[in-house]
């Protein structure tokens, strides 16, 4: 049985640290930077049989926008469907249901994502990032 909690109590930090450390994206991250992030995010946490198979976290404001961010099933659980289970109920939290507009950044996940609605969005000179 599958279950999705927002309850940061019962993250395994260790666990999503070593995941996001062998990740292209969150590889230079440190578990004080992890445990941070997770502390100002609405976290989703997936468990199967009571044990963490995947995380997922967002930053919003609940009206304007959210940016979705470090989503990741265990290896062992991958092509199951267990990914859209999680983008589902995600996208479903009474927190992001007033949200007029949701981002993400993928590398190579953009064909997963367009089944939720995401569109790739045409980079203008307009976008500005600050590093």
């Amino acid at each position: 049985m599958i279950e999705i909690s927002t309850d940061k109590h019962r993250l395994n930090i260790d666990y999503i640290f070593s995941f996001l450390s062998q990740s292209y994206w969150a590889n230079k991250r440190t578990i004080e930077q992890v445990k941070e992030s997770i502390n100002n995010s609405l976290c989703f946490g997936m468990y199967k049989e009571g044990k963490q198979i995947g995380f997922a976290r967002v930053i919003t404001d609940k009206v304007v926008s959210s940016y979705l961010m470090d989503v990741f099933i265990d290896e062992k659980h991958q092509h199951q469907g267990y990914g859209e289970q999680l983008i589902r109920y995600i996208y479903q939290h009474e927190d992001l249901m007033q949200v007029k507009s949701h981002y993400l950044i993928t590398k190579d996940a953009q064909t997963f994502y367009h089944k939720f609605g995401f569109k790739v969005y045409p980079t203008p000179e307009k976008f500005m990032i600050k590093r």
